[in-house]
């Protein structure tokens, strides 16, 4: 998550617009964002044989790749004009459900947005709405590192 990130964008692959290209785990997890703000990130992950365990389910870590970037993105989004990011301290994924692929939609809610932290709930459904994994994510709000000189 760059610290820079526009507070709200929509449509994007892998990070709202303004925020730096997505590092090769990112994109290997597949997360596309649809919509994101302080108060809500909506996105989508088309899953495969390329997110598979060897038994042929979806690996858990994609969920929770997911679960993590969903609620940093928001959070950072919330507390950016205020000239900080958000940090995960945290990240409680539960999976739900095995799955071998499709549509999967990622929503992310806070539930408290403090000062110093912040509380976020995240939700993975497939394509009918049933749960894949739910998680919860605690952050801490940092301050933006200063740029480098000159």
């Amino acid at each position: 998550m760059n610290p820079s990130a526009s507070p709200s964008a929509t449509g994007t692959s892998a990070g709202p617009a303004g925020t730096a290209a997505p590092g090769r785990f990112l994109l290997a997890a597949g997360l596309q964002l649809d919509e994101v703000s302080g108060t809500r990130v909506v996105g989508h992950l088309d899953l495969g044989p390329e997110h598979h365990t060897p038994w042929g389910v979806v690996h858990g870590g994609v969920y929770t790749t997911a679960v993590e970037s969903a609620a940093s993105l928001g959070a950072s989004a919330a507390v950016q004009p205020r000239g900080q990011f958000a940090v995960g301290v945290h990240n409680g994924t539960d999976f739900l459900r095995a799955s071998t692929g499709g549509r999967a939609t990622v929503v992310a809610e806070p539930l408290q947005q403090g000062r110093v932290q912040q509380l976020w709930l995240v939700t993975v459904d497939d394509a009918d709405g049933r749960p894949l994994a739910r998680g919860q994510v605690r952050l801490q709000n940092v301050p933006l590192p200063e740029p480098p000189p000159g």
